[in-house]
């Protein structure tokens, strides 16, 4: 799964990815998640003047996703009740469901973001 700024940095800049999350995300034989979170996050910052880049993805999420080949993922209920029992120190809304979503899954995060370990998240960078 890949953590918002992960997706972003592949989109506008992939010269900032790490060699490990360049190579896991070009590679074909990996399925690249990207959670309806991201889209949440990328949209509220963009309307807020926050991600002005952002415009190609704010304005066709799902469009840009399917024509890069991710993997689109909503959000559970479950995904909603993992997150909520997260303790209280980390409080990005944002962050905390990208990581009940992955723990769910069983899946790693892409991410430069070592606040994600304090939710128990397999993190990749």
């Amino acid at each position: 799964m890949l953590d918002t700024h992960a997706l972003l940095w592949a989109t506008y800049s992939p010269e900032t990815l790490s060699k490990t999350a360049a190579e896991l995300i070009a590679d074909p034989e990996n399925v690249v998640v990207v959670s309806a979170v991201s889209a949440w996050e990328i949209s509220t910052k963009f309307q807020l003047g926050r991600l002005p880049e952002a415009q190609r993805l704010a304005s066709d999420f799902a469009g840009w996703l399917e024509r890069a080949g991710y993997v689109a993922r909503g959000v559970s209920l479950e995904d909603g009740i993992r997150a909520g029992r997260f303790g209280a120190k980390h409080q990005d809304p944002w962050d905390r469901m990208i990581a009940a979503q992955a723990i769910g899954d069983g899946i790693p995060v892409i991410s430069i973001d070592a606040r994600l370990d304090e939710f128990g998240v397999r993190r990749i960078w």
